[in-house]
């Protein structure tokens, strides 16, 4: 099983500076994230659960599932969350050449464009967190912003119980914390049992939910 920071270490987020990992500020905002969707009916019940606390959030979206479920897509759009870019079928950058990621991660910006959205910010997040600094430059020279994260739920880890998953993440939400989810039928499971609770402990914390700027 593949080793995952839960709380990115500073010295991580110090060396890889170009990325975002949190977005500091003083109005006690948190910005929730949610990737390789979208999937009918978990992306639909995650969008249900946002509005129930009048919430936004970024969704890093693969190409190839926007291509089969654009309605869920729109529903997305509709709702006034954000959209990123998450290659079109989940790359794993370290195991790709430069030159098939950046058509990969391109494909999926076609997928996006073609559904009509006008994105006002470019953001990118590569699956796995792994990217080569070759593709990274070139996909920031496109003008996007590469997306980490400063809080990791684990989520989609099915060996690890729904209340350690919670644990994860209330355990390490700060000000400024970038968190991820998966709205996807591997993480349900401990997305299910998370979301709300969480969305329940960021009200009862004055904490604010934001799209990444």
């Amino acid at each position: 099983m593949d080793f995952y920071w839960i709380k990115t270490n500073r010295i991580i987020k110090k060396i890889f500076s170009n990325y975002t990992w949190d977005i500091p500020n003083s109005e006690n905002k948190v910005y929730l994230t949610f990737d390789d969707g979208p999937i009918p009916e978990i992306t639909e019940w995650v969008l249900e659960q946002l509005k129930k606390y009048d919430v936004k959030a970024t969704f890093f979206c693969i190409g190839d599932n926007i291509d089969k479920h654009s309605e869920v897509f729109k529903k997305v759009i509709n709702a006034g969350h954000a959209i990123g870019n998450h290659t079109f079928n989940h790359l794993n950058g370290w195991k790709t050449t430069t030159g098939a990621y950046l058509e990969n991660f391109k494909r999926c910006e076609e997928i996006i464009q073609q559904s009509g959205i006008n994105l006002k910010s470019k953001l990118f997040r590569p699956p796995y967190g792994k990217i080569k600094t070759t593709q990274a430059e070139k996909i920031r020279k496109l003008g996007y912003k590469i997306i980490m994260w400063d809080v990791l739920s684990a989520d989609f880890d099915r060996n690890l119980s729904k209340e350690d998953c919670l644990e994860n993440v209330l355990s390490n939400i700060e000000s400024g914390s970038v968190i991820v989810f998966h709205d996807t039928t591997k993480a349900f499971k401990n997305l299910e049992y998370v979301l709300p609770r969480t969305l329940a402990y960021l009200k009862e914390n004055n904490f604010m939910c934001d799209t990444i700027p």
